[in-house]
């Protein structure tokens, strides 16, 4: 039976909000949650942006399932930072917590004052990162001199069984190349033979570990509330990477986003965002991309009535989606 998760976006309501959602979605059936890590928001409409280490110690404390989050180290966050945080995490909930790491956004790091490197020394630098957190989960005491620095660094906290790391990837050669350290894989819904490609170049290269998909959703009572619920919340779908890795200010998407005709907008938002007013033609449309190859799929409602949400994907959308993935 496919594993069905829910998705809590920092970037679009306070940390207390997506405390008490995170509690409604294990009522409700999911198997698990993750979270976004973000220091601004897409937009400005979605105005927050809370600290993901603070809110995981409270939601897995609060809850039974096991819950994720997407992680960038190496210039906002010093690795040996991020094996302590990770390591406390799974010391207290044991087999709880996972970490999919990225190579970063610019959006989120440029606060350093530090320059946003290429995406090929971004992806170097991810991997010095990686070695450091696992050797340092390993009990090393660890000195490195490269893209990143450190110093005579030893977790004194250490859990009995450290969590695993995955990869972020959304293009077949990052999927390709994270297969020589990552524990599973995880992405985000576009279209289907672009998700089929990467989940090729991540297997047939080896890679190990779940494939992950996260997948946005507009769900209201009618078509038209739903695209207009999509529009308001998540236009920055319709900006799409490499680009959005080099965004500097959650302006700057809206700038971008008002440069495309309706029609291409439109066209580029539904393919970001799953929109739909009925349950069953949702579920059904996350289980065909499920079928592509992943294990794990997370859900996240891009609008703020999450209780809606929550109510029909307990009545209707979570016996469906399992229903046609395992049918």
């Amino acid at each position: 039976m496919v594993f069905v998760g829910f998705h809590c976006s920092h970037e679009q309501r306070p940390p207390s909000f997506l405390l008490r959602a995170a509690e409604q979605a294990e009522r409700a059936g999911f198997d698990g949650a993750m979270c976004s890590d973000h220091f601004a928001p897409w937009n400005p409409r979605q105005g927050e942006s809370g600290f993901a280490l603070s809110w995981l110690g409270a939601a897995l404390a609060r809850t039974d399932y096991p819950i994720g989050m997407v992680n960038a180290p190496g210039q906002r966050y010093h690795p040996a930072i991020v094996a302590q945080a990770f390591a406390t995490l799974a010391e207290m909930f044991p087999n709880r917590f996972w970490a999919a790491l990225g190579s970063g956004e610019n959006m989120n790091e440029h606060i350093t004052g530090a320059r946003w490197p290429d995406k090929d020394v971004r992806n170097a630098r991810l991997f010095e990162c990686v070695e450091i957190i696992r050797r340092l989960f390993d009990g090393e005491e660890v000195t490195h001199s490269g893209l990143v620095e450190v110093h005579h660094a030893r977790l004194w906290t250490r859990p009995a069984a450290p969590p695993p790391l995955l990869a972020t990837a959304v293009s077949p050669e990052t999927a390709g190349w994270a297969t020589s350290w990552a524990e599973g894989l995880a992405t985000v819904a576009q279209s289907p033979q672009a998700l089929a490609e990467v989940v090729d170049a991540y297997r047939s290269n080896g890679g190990r570990g779940p494939c992950i998909l996260q997948v946005h959703v507009s769900y209201a009572e009618t078509e038209a509330a739903a695209y207009a619920l999509a529009r308001h919340e998540w236009s920055n779908g319709v900006v799409t990477p490499p680009l959005t890795w080099d965004l500097e200010q959650p302006d700057d998407f809206d700038t971008l986003a008002a440069q495309l005709d309706e029609r291409e907008f439109e066209q580029r938002l539904r393919q970001a965002v799953l929109i739909d007013a009925d349950p069953v033609s949702l579920a059904d449309r996350v289980a065909d991309l499920v079928r592509i190859g992943f294990d794990r799929v997370y859900l996240h409602h891009v609008g703020e009535d999450q209780d809606a949400f929550l109510d029909v994907a307990a009545s209707t959308l979570l016996p469906r989606l399992r229903e046609e993935v395992t049918a």
